[in-house]
């Protein structure tokens, strides 16, 4: 063999070797991440080549497909898709899926390979679908959306004894039906969707974060309670009013200056809403400690899953005095996300301990067969047993005769919190309006709630937690504790 040959021969030979090890390559190390892409076509081909299973609430699906013409032969179907949107989340053919649609892509389109059998295994056929059980209460879901109605917020509602999520609502909302398909009218469905500022699709209750105000006041006499600061929620407090902000010549006030803030207990600081007694204790206890009781309720967990990802929560650190007195009623830069101040209130309601939570109580086969089955785990022991009866009792007060008392319920046990955090560059924006409680049937079924009212038609002057998001809390509790006779 001349020498030329020999060394075509040779470089084609180092071509089809470099061939076999780029296909060796990509179909072992990357093969997973091909097939799964959502640009690849195939996937969305083999996911949509027959009905999808559904996710139930209340024991009925919320979810349906429904036949088409083309490549892709079956759509995702929702009934009331507006009101089920922040749970479900959409499975869309030209965009994709998000939340339960995506985490349990697989038992719905019917590739988990539990869902196989014997023979489908050797063949490798495509099994039939399973279904996704949720832990939702339809009334408590449909009380939230019905209570937000126009206004932009979202409401989260939480069994204080399991974690699981009995409500879960975010306004306004949107029809992932609208864009399940890949027609014109699909994608014209999409781009208004992204187009609106109102974000409609930016799920409220678990993504978007808002400084909680004077929700947050409960989590500082936590803290002082836990410290030892303070032995119970009726000692006096050491709280002058006006307060001078420490490093400053600014005194804070509170909204009410005749309210009887001076010195006041933790039960009449929490009635009256004081600014004044909660920023002065963050400062006694110091950012490290509150952040310490933050933590243990959920603050600041970058990995909260219920299994859609949470927004994290923020107690911000390495701040001065001043600021960390800011941050005791609940502004400077701390935020929280629905879901987390719904977590406080279910610590304190059950006697402490805070339980994960979760919406997803199982996937099943398509039948009555499990796959997996959620079970109840604590988060933490986020208080004695002892402080949290102390804040059940302040809570309550708040309710029966402070600034929460339109979410009585007669014959039921309900604390609650209101909080309105400021807005905007100096406060120029409405206020957020905040509610945060729980209620106790009596009989062992309790639930804790946590509503913000982002924007509302109401005035400015008449915009508060107890006013706004008070009485969409109540209709809540309500709806979860009627099953129990209540």
């Amino acid at each position: 063999m001349n020498k030329p040959l020999r060394r075509a021969s040779i470089f084609s030979l180092l071509l089809v070797l470099a061939l076999l090890v780029w296909a060796t390559y990509v179909q072992l190390a990357r093969g997973d991440s091909l097939r799964d892409n959502t640009h690849n076509s195939r996937v969305a081909i083999s996911q949509y080549a027959g009905p999808l299973g559904d996710i139930l609430v209340g024991g009925k699906p919320v979810t349906g497909s429904a036949a088409t013409d083309g490549n892709l032969k079956y759509k995702r179907t929702y009934t009331d898709g507006k009101l089920w949107a922040p749970i479900t989340g959409y499975a869309s053919q030209s965009y994709g899926s998000t939340q339960l649609e995506a985490l349990d892509r697989q038992v719905l389109d019917g590739s988990d390979s539990r869902l196989k059998n014997p023979l489908e295994a050797v063949t490798r056929e495509r099994s039939k679908p399973g279904d996704v059980i949720t832990t939702i209460n339809p009334a408590v879901q449909k009380a939230a959306y019905e209570g937000l109605g126009n206004k932009t917020g979202a409401a989260v509602a939480l069994d204080p004894t399991t974690g699981a999520v009995l409500g879960l609502a975010s306004t306004p909302s949107y029809d992932p039906g609208s864009f399940a398909g890949s027609s014109t009218k699909d994608q014209k469905a999409w781009l208004a969707l992204q187009k609106d500022k109102k974000q409609p699709m930016l799920n409220r209750a678990l993504r978007q974060t808002y400084p909680p105000g004077s929700t947050f006041k409960v989590l500082v006499a936590a803290a002082a309670l836990e410290n030892g600061l303070y032995s119970s929620v009726d000692e006096p407090t050491k709280s002058p009013d006006p307060y001078r902000l420490p490093g400053t010549v600014t005194d804070m006030h509170n909204e009410n200056r005749s309210a009887p803030c001076k010195n006041a207990t933790i039960r009449t600081a929490l009635e009256y809403s004081c600014n004044t007694v909660f920023a002065k204790m963050a400062v006694d206890l110091g950012q490290s400690k509150v952040a310490a009781q933050a933590e243990k309720l959920g603050f600041d967990d970058s990995k909260l899953d219920i299994p859609v990802r949470a927004a994290k929560s923020i107690y911000p650190s390495g701040m001065d005095d001043s600021q960390t007195a800011l941050s005791g009623m609940g502004q400077f830069d701390v935020t929280a996300t629905p879901l987390q101040m719904a977590m406080v209130t279910s610590a304190i309601a059950n006697d402490g301990k805070l339980m994960t939570p979760y919406e997803v109580d199982r996937t099943t086969d398509g039948t009555a067969s499990a796959l997996d089955r959620s079970q109840a785990k604590t988060y933490s022991e986020a208080m004695s047993k002892h402080t949290a009866s102390e804040l059940q009792s302040a809570m309550r007060t708040v309710v029966d005769q402070g600034t929460g008392t339109n979410a009585k319920i007669p014959g039921v046990t309900v604390g609650g919190k209101t909080g309105t955090a400021q807005h905007g560059e100096n406060n120029s924006a409405n206020p957020y309006a905040w509610f945060i409680s729980y209620a106790d049937a009596g009989n062992g079924h309790k639930v804790a709630v946590a509503v913000v009212v982002e924007d509302s038609d109401a005035a400015r002057a008449d915009i508060s937690g107890g006013g706004l998001a008070g009485p969409i809390a109540k209709s809540m509790m309500k709806a979860a504790l009627a099953d129990t006779g209540s």
